[in-house]
């Protein structure tokens, strides 16, 4: 998902869309593109929007199989999915974050060898925010999002979709904003099971000080 505003990156967003601006000086989604493909997957399906044209031109020589997709309006990750268009089970992830070497594909084969519904990484890592928090007991998820929740544990966003879950992004969400956590609370609801992954840190660019301490650590 390569659509976003970026809202809490402006002034940059302005100019540049978050995908391609850079972590250790180089665009993040070109670096997940490349951990994704260390990790056995083989093609992708880049949803893009806020200034479409920059990310295009990024991943457009990457060697790898891409269909580009375009969300036209910000309405949610739900929608952004939607957009997509693709068969279950999927893999979905945001483009402005990278993950500990070699978790996508550890985080997709525990989801395959669960058999669950769906599947939501978590982290954990101080300093997230509480709108991140997540329940999981037993190792599923109760609660998508549970500011409430004292685990320590914050959702990440990399995300495994069958097709209970996939069938609920076309169906009544409530929105706008169309978001994936009511689509996976829906199924959780319903009885099956969303398996809750750990996965290590990550590295996300969500303020504009984020740039500048995941490119010059050394200002840290």
């Amino acid at each position: 998902m390569a659509a976003g505003l970026g809202t809490r990156l402006r002034p940059l967003t302005e100019r540049w869309p978050k995908p391609v601006l850079p972590v250790d000086g180089r665009p993040v989604i070109v670096t997940l593109m490349h951990e994704l493909a260390a990790g056995g997957f083989d093609s992708f399906v880049v949803v893009t929007g806020h200034l479409a044209e920059q990310v295009e031109e990024l991943v457009t020589p990457l060697p790898y199989r891409i269909r580009l997709a375009a969300q036209p309006e910000a309405l949610g990750s739900a929608d952004a999915v939607r957009q997509a268009a693709v068969e279950p089970p999927f893999l979905v992830t945001a483009a402005d974050t990278v993950y500990t070497r070699g978790d996508p594909g550890r985080f997709w084969d525990a989801f395959e060898e669960s058999g669950a519904a769906g599947a939501i990484s978590m982290r954990r890592q101080p300093g997230r925010p509480a709108a991140n928090r997540i329940r999981a007991e037993g190792g599923r998820v109760v609660r998508v999002v549970d500011s409430s929740d004292e685990s320590g544990f914050t959702a990440a966003p990399l995300m495994a979709l069958g097709p209970a879950v996939a069938a609920q992004i076309a169906a009544d969400l409530p929105g706008p904003p169309f978001e994936l956590a009511a689509a996976f609370q829906r199924v959780i609801d319903a009885g099956e099971r969303v398996e809750a992954i750990e996965i290590g840190k990550t590295r996300d660019l969500t303020d504009p000080l984020d740039l500048v301490e995941e490119n010059f650590q050394y200002l840290r």
